[in-house]
């Protein structure tokens, strides 16, 4: 197709690697349709092209609505980007089973949801490309950080799935696996840590790894956003495009690790590489 021509829809658009991705795809020439909750944060993008959707990625109706709207306007949805995301960390002793059910609802079920919406019209076209943002975190797991690592597990094992199933009818799936990149994603993350285990039996040894992380997402050495905004171009741009794309700071090298080293030696590095 003609890039001018192919239509992409990107959720969590609105901050870091999405918003970063969408000015990339617009700039490409594509038709970028990005989507969140504060579109008012979408608005700099106007200027190259990006048309702002607003969607709730947990609620069914604003999803639907995100989906008509791209085929009112646009006739049809040539990429999924499924981007939104976030982490909430925390002794599973200590997350309420609400806050869990949470991150399953952005990072998994309205993934799906959204998924489900869209396949129809791409099976009609007999082509398409859905691409999930995992993380390193689905294929291995960081200390206190169960739920979050419980969700990326499930979109791997979810995106590995939709894969086999939607190649009959030309459309491929890809999977973005970021290591640590520079956005706010760990300092949220440090935060939530913090505040689940106050004055509990996990508040020292949660407040030295949420100091740690702290440390490591405002230092030098976690990756610039492009980089993961250049290997979701190489997952739209090529004709057969890899399944996994592995990319950033400690991506490769910890899943490495985790696949050779006893379970006991990772869990060791996760508890003290901070």
């Amino acid at each position: 197709m003609i890039m001018q021509n192919k239509v992409i829809l990107i959720t969590g658009a609105t901050s870091g690697i999405g918003y970063q991705t969408a000015k990339l795809l617009a700039e490409q020439g594509y038709q970028v349709y990005g989507a969140g909750r504060r579109v008012d944060k979408l608005e700099p993008l106007k200027e190259i092209g990006v048309r702002s959707v607003k969607l709730d990625i947990t609620d069914e109706d604003s999803i639907k609505s995100a989906v008509d709207q791209v085929i009112r306007q646009a006739g049809k949805i040539d990429v999924l980007i499924n981007n939104a995301g976030y982490g909430s960390y925390g002794a599973i002793e200590d997350v309420s089973i609400e806050e869990a059910k949470r991150q399953f609802d952005v990072n998994l079920f309205g993934l799906a949801k959204l998924t489900q919406l869209v396949l129809p019209y791409m099976r009609k076209q007999k082509s398409g490309r859905i691409i999930n943002t995992s993380s390193m975190a689905g294929r291995m797991t960081s200390y206190f950080g169960a739920w979050y690592h419980a969700t990326k597990y499930a979109l791997e094992g979810f995106s590995d799935a939709l894969r086999m199933e939607v190649k009959q009818f030309g459309i491929e799936v890809a999977l973005i696996e970021p290591g640590s990149i520079k956005t706010d994603w760990g300092l949220i993350a440090a935060n939530n840590l913090e505040s689940s285990s106050k004055n509990g039996a996990y508040e020292v040894s949660a407040k030295k790894a949420a100091q740690g992380m702290r440390k490591l997402y405002l230092g030098k050495m976690v990756s610039d956003p492009i980089i993961i905004s250049n290997a979701i171009l190489k997952a739209v741009n090529k004709k057969k495009p890899r399944t996994r794309y592995l990319i950033g700071f400690g991506a490769k090298p910890l899943v490495f690790l985790h696949t050779i080293l006893p379970n006991r030696f990772f869990d060791y590095l996760m508890m003290h590489v901070v």
